[in-house]
């Protein structure tokens, strides 16, 4: 279906903006269990070596799909062969995600395997489906490739070892992995890529990344959702119910109200999209979609007990979620605008307040605080940012 002739780019024209394609969506669905079951497993092993554990498993997801991504940023979605490479991903990428739980136990190879494939397939595919006219990026499409094989080694190494020894081979496969883009792949014989053969198309790539904090915040209505229907229903559940629900509706409030659009517009203007998509979209997301993550696993801890004694679960889960998500944003929309957003800053500084008061609180008092500071910080910005921008226009 592909040869070394093939072109399977999207065509762009100028000022246009590409559409998320409804295989990109259905391929999102798969990405929808993971994150599922990456806050499952942060929630059943809420340990600090389980912290770190989740962490990579949540680093490989977050890595696949942000790539793959760039990918569908390239190439055309509705030609076949890849809409058939998608697929094939997303069966890859089912085996991942049923892989999560017991990554760490009996099933690491399995999560290696799996997670290698994803990449280093679906790189050298668009090395494949790139026409033998566009040198530059297929050089760079070979230099990932390259360097997917070589943390590779490392990821299946990790899972043909145990314990300590495949958390260490791991770590060190995701350090290789997040290395790439800041190194641009830069590889003995090939060199480096230049930034210019990473140009995105801005608007589908603010999209795609948009639609996953969509995922991140549909995981965490469904797990308070779900939550909530197996317990005894009593106003302190009710309360609780409702104020992770407005925790959900906060974080929807700070990303999209203003941010998601005005970074979509000025990436789609930029002249260096890809600089911009590298951090803006593939590393300063990673906190954003991490913080609504725990947020959730602090929602669960919540319904759970919901008038119970405050531990360190709960601090990290309601507070350090939306500092996280919080800190984030702040990052994305600083790159995006070039201004420290003062509603963040502030929001950030209450939440580290709350941390030493913490244990003075139930589980609902502390979490309904967090809501109250993050809907502060969503009417803040959107109060002052409206009324600046209906004096420019004005």
């Amino acid at each position: 279906m592909v040869t070394k002739h093939a072109d399977l780019t999207r065509t762009r024209a100028p000022h246009q903006h590409h559409r998320v394609t409804y295989v990109e969506l259905f391929f999102d669905l798969v990405f929808v269990f993971a994150i599922t079951q990456i806050s499952h497993t942060l929630l059943a092993h809420f340990t600090p070596l389980g912290g770190v554990q989740t962490a990579i498993l949540f680093l490989a997801v977050w890595w696949v799909w942000i790539f793959t991504s760039w990918v569908t940023n390239w190439l055309d979605p509705e030609r076949a062969p890849v809409r058939v490479m998608l697929f094939a991903l997303m069966i890859a990428g089912l085996l991942l995600s049923t892989s999560i739980p017991k990554a760490f136990e009996s099933r690491g190879l399995a999560f290696a395997l799996a997670f290698v494939a994803m990449q280093v397939g679906r790189s050298f595919f668009t090395f494949l489906s790139l026409p033998s006219s566009a040198t530059g990026p297929r050089q760079n499409m070979l230099r990932i490739t390259l360097w997917m094989v070589c943390s590779g080694v490392f990821w299946i190494a990790g899972g043909l070892a145990d314990g300590q020894a495949r958390l260490a081979l791991w770590l060190v496969a995701v350090v290789i992995e997040y290395l790439g883009p800041v190194m641009r792949f830069r590889f003995p014989g090939l060199g480096a890529t230049p930034i210019g053969d990473w140009e995105v198309e801005g608007g589908h790539m603010a999209e795609r990344c948009a639609l996953f904090i969509i995922i991140a915040l549909g995981e965490s209505i469904v797990v308070t959702g779900a939550t909530f229907a197996e317990s005894a229903w009593s106003a302190p559940t009710i309360a609780a119910f409702l104020v992770a629900l407005l925790g959900s509706i906060a974080m929807w409030w700070v990303y999209f109200h203003l941010g998601a659009e005005a970074g979509a517009e000025h990436i789609s203007q930029s002249a260096e999209s890809g600089r911009l998509a590298r951090l803006a979209y593939t590393y300063l997301h990673i906190p954003i979609v991490a913080g609504i993550v725990v947020s959730a696993v602090g929602d669960e801890l919540l319904l759970a007990h919901p008038q119970g004694h405050v531990d360190i679960r709960a601090i990290i889960g309601m507070v350090g979620g939306p500092l996280l998500f919080l800190t984030g944003t702040l990052l994305f929309k600083r790159t995006m605008r070039g201004l420290w957003q003062l509603s963040h800053l502030a929001g950030i500084a209450l939440l580290f307040a709350m941390i030493p008061l913490a244990h003075d609180f139930s589980p609902l008092q502390l979490s309904a605080a967090t809501t109250v500071i993050m809907l502060i910080v969503a009417a803040w910005e959107a109060t002052s940012l409206g009324a600046k921008t209906a004096g420019d226009e004005a």
